[in-house]
Parts: structure tokens; C-alpha cells; sequence
């Protein structure tokens, strides 16, 4: 299921993989529902190739989703009580003690969080790879 999960730079939220035309993809946002393409000049990612630092491996993206899930029971990360940057990295040790805290910047956290929270408030929980 991540895998057809979809970033797209310089446009807000995530997207899911509807269609494949020739030069581009029919992708859905995951909120709205609403369709768009998405051209090959985009810069496109799926979550499933995304991955923390850690102090050992790198953590796919799916592996820590599954993590916040488990500390969260599947619930949305609540953000307001994370506004300040030391208490968002101090709730991320918590979920992956094991990240590396020099390579992966704040502003990743509160990405991670973002979209962890767009897919367990749209119905997605099931972040394994199929």
C-alpha cells in the first residue's frame, strides 16, 4: 500500500497512484480525493523509498510509520503539544531512539509526523509493503 503513496514536490500533502499515462501519472489527493497528473518534469517520490538515518541502517519510512502507530495505538500524532522543536525531537526518540540526530533536522520530523497524520486521518494504517 505505501508504495503507491506519492510526494510531490512544491505540492502540499500526499497523493495516491491512480494511472499511468505515457509521459506522466494520474495521481489522487489523499485528503480531497480530488485527481490531477503529475508530469515527469515533478518531482515525484513514493514513501516506500524514503528512509530515516539511524545510527545503524537507515530505517525505511513504512518501518517507522508502524512505530508512531504502535506508541500512538493508531491515532494521529497530536502537533499541537510538539510545537517546540525540543519537544518534537524528544517525542521522535521516544517512537526511534536509534535516530541519527545530526543528519535528520527537525523540519524532517515535523514532515514525518505531517504525513503520518494525512494517512491514519484518511483510513491508511496498514504502512507494511506489499
Amino acid at each position: 500500500m505505501i508504495e503507491r503513496i506519492l510526494s510531490i514536490a512544491g505540492k502540499p500533502g500526499l497523493y495516491r497512484l491512480v494511472s499511468q499515462g505515457k509521459n506522466m501519472l494520474i495521481v489522487e489527493n489523499v485528503e480531497t480525493g480530488k485527481r490531477m497528473p503529475a508530469y515527469s518534469r515533478d518531482k515525484v517520490i513514493s514513501l516506500a523509498d524514503v528512509a530515516i538515518y539511524t545510527t545503524g541502517e537507515d530505517m525505511p519510512l513504512y518501518e517507522v510509520f508502524e512505530k508512531v502507530s504502535e506508541k500512538n495505538d493508531a491515532r494521529p500524532v497530536d502537533m499541537s503539544k510538539l510545537k517546540e522543536d525540543a519537544a518534537l525531537r524528544d517525542y521522535f526518540a521516544e517512537v526511534l531512539p536509534e535516530y541519527d540526530r545530526d543528519r535528520v533536522y527537525t523540519n524532517d520530523i515535523r514532515k514525518l509526523f505531517s504525513w503520518y497524520n494525512i494517512l491514519v486521518s484518511n483510513g491508511v494504517t496498514d504502512f507494511k509493503m506489499s
